[in-house]
């Protein structure tokens, strides 16, 4: 089954927490703070792979997910990086966000990867707390966690030439006579439900990737008969073969469909509509030279060249992969992407909040607080089980204007504040030095 469109979940691991732990020695029974940082959760890769031919795999799995980072160790030891994850994709995967829409990255070359999650920051042991005025600390952080994101998937074929045409004009016979590939052949429309891939050799040293594109129909570019998820498989290609169909077998006028394949790629992208054709004339072996002579008159008067072939005896095949490498030829090579020549995976684009900024917002309740932004957000990672990590959070909250700017707000003794995940009550003042038990401070919960 040929699947070109996926919508999957990528979860970054969660950094490690770090350590609260003391030394303690035979002869130092109170060495100081030991307590290691945590190690940073695993990050998500997408990699483009030659390996992977469609996008089947993800309709069974959605979601992703990196290893954790672990935990710090005593004696200063920090914890392991959780391991990164990558996720492999067919080569001409192009990536959005699900919710924008934005275009994340295109992965045209095999090995290209980008990032899409970063794995959560490792929190601080006890030892990083350590200083002048607090020589032995009993503050340390949880990891943060890993990013997440919902992406789509848009499978887009690479090949240097598209076989285009109304169905059963001879398309998958083609291919199969010019490459090694085999797809159903019948004699009906719509045989070819997929796009099929196939190397021509031209000689020895020479070759072309072509693709064989399902009939299109009138108004594919609205989504009829899967037109639209058909013609995109054409906009990476260089070179577009026009087959239509001279044996009027089934009452079709040749110059007629050849008008109405061009009007759906013009409805369809004007990029599209611009890439030169070859226009090709099958079956050339259901009819006789004079009227193959008509034909070929017919589009001339259009300024149109019309090649003769018959994919069933193999008539003016030759000449037809000749011409098609010429033109290849004479095309400037299809341009990469920037983003396809970093030799480093590629990253999302982040825009940068201002570092000293903070939010506070009215809760829904009555006496709640949200607190939010980068200036908060690492004292939203610690633990607060300890009265000394709560008195040193409310002194970093009236250090960076927090406590104003709450009680601007009418912030009120026992009111509840929530940061990082965890809700505190607030006290109402602060007690001088570390005395007093973790209730004066207020009660920390997740």
């Amino acid at each position: 089954m040929f699947i070109d469109e996926a919508k999957i979940c990528l979860v970054a691991g969660r950094g490690g927490s770090g350590l609260l732990s003391f030394e303690h020695y035979k002869y130092r029974p109170k060495g100081g703070p030991s307590g290691g940082d945590g190690g940073q959760g695993g990050n998500v890769y997408l990699k483009a792979s030659r390996r992977v031919n469609t996008l089947l795999s993800f309709r069974d799995q959605i979601h992703f997910k990196a290893e954790p980072g672990q935990s710090g160790g005593t004696h200063r030891r920090q914890g392991r990086k959780g391991h990164k994850l990558i996720v492999p994709v067919p080569v001409g995967t192009l990536v959005k966000d699900l919710r924008s829409q934005e275009v994340l990255a295109d992965l045209t070359r095999s090995g290209q990867m980008v990032l899409l999650a970063q794995g959560g920051q490792g929190g601080r042991g006890n030892l990083r707390f350590k200083s002048s005025t607090r020589q032995a600390p009993r503050i340390h952080e949880r990891g943060a966690p890993g990013e997440e994101c919902w992406v789509k998937l848009e499978l887009k074929l690479l090949a240097d030439v598209g076989l285009i045409g109304f169905p059963n004009v001879g398309k998958s016979s083609l291919i199969s006579r010019i490459s090694a590939q085999r797809p159903k052949i019948a004699s009906y429309p719509f045989t070819t439900l997929q796009p099929h891939l196939g190397i021509v050799a031209v000689d020895e040293f020479a070759s072309f990737v072509a693709v064989d594109i399902p009939g299109l129909i009138v108004g594919a570019h609205q989504g009829k008969g899967l037109g639209d998820r058909f013609l995109k498989h054409i906009e990476r290609t260089r070179l577009l073969v026009h087959l239509v169909d001279l044996s009027n077998w089934e009452g079709r006028d040749p110059w007629e469909d050849y008008l109405a394949i061009n009007h759906e790629l013009v409805a369809f992208s004007p990029v599209l509509a611009a890439k030169p054709q070859l226009v090709v004339g099958n079956k050339t072996d259901l009819i006789d030279e004079a009227e193959l002579e008509g034909q070929r008159a017919r589009f001339a008067e259009q300024g149109v060249e019309l090649l003769a072939i018959s994919a069933a005896t193999g008539r003016g095949i030759e000449v037809l992969k000749q011409r098609c490498w010429q033109q290849l030829e004479q095309l400037e090579t299809s341009a990469v992407p920037a983003e396809a020549q970093a030799q480093k995976p590629l990253r999302r684009i982040y825009r940068p909040e201002d570092p000293s900024g903070f939010t506070v917002l009215p809760g829904e309740e009555q006496g709640r607080f949200v607190i939010g932004g980068p200036a908060v957000e690492r004292l939203g990672m610690l633990y607060l089980d300890e009265a000394e990590a709560v008195a040193y959070l409310y002194e970093q909250l009236e250090r960076l204007g927090v406590l104003a700017e709450l009680k601007r707000l009418g912030l009120q003794p026992g009111d509840r504040l929530r940061l990082g995940g965890q809700t505190l009550t607030y006290p109402g003042s602060l007690p001088e030095g570390l005395s007093g038990t973790k209730a004066s401070w207020g009660a920390a919960e997740a």
